[in-house]
């Protein structure tokens, strides 16, 4: 069984609120500045995805090192889900599905929700769920809480 009840304060939060000092972690590990990567396993397309928004993520300190299978599952599940959203657009929602009789032989056909439409509401599910840890959706960047920028972000970052 999960954790219960609802997901804990950061605790660079917990400070700024002034909680009590024994529900702040204090020993809270934080993410070397190690270079983020797309893992070796990301197909192309997804990497795409990667590169659309990993810059911005990193150059905002949402995408870590440590972060990096959490975000390319993201990618992933963008490309899946398009791709899945592709297969519905071109067959269609409901498609008409063979019936087969005890032999297995057809026997008729049928009108039937497509298979695709599973693959999509799979991949939706992820990339709904994964992109609200990166704060991906307006409400789910109303949620996250980030420091002004003391590093240098995107090209100035590269040059330092």
């Amino acid at each position: 069984m999960g954790r219960r009840g609802p997901t804990g304060k950061p605790t660079a939060l917990r400070v700024l609120h002034g909680d009590r000092k024994d529900r702040i972690n204090t020993d809270e590990p934080q993410p070397s500045e190690l270079e983020v990567a797309p893992p070796d396993w990301l197909p192309e397309r997804a990497v795409q995805v990667w590169e659309q928004l990993a810059e911005d993520l990193i150059g905002k300190g949402v995408l870590t090192a440590w972060d990096a299978e959490a975000y390319a599952n993201w990618c992933d599940a963008v490309v899946r889900r398009r791709d899945a959203a592709e297969h519905v657009d071109r067959e269609g929602a409901v498609i008409e599905m063979p019936v087969f009789n005890k032999n297995g032989d057809i026997a008729g056909h049928r009108q039937g929700k497509n298979p695709w439409l599973l693959a999509l509401d799979a991949a939706d599910a992820q990339v709904q769920r994964y992109g609200a840890r990166f704060g991906l959706t307006p409400s789910d960047r109303s949620q996250l809480k980030i420091a002004p920028a003391t590093n240098p972000g995107g090209a100035e970052r590269l040059l330092s």
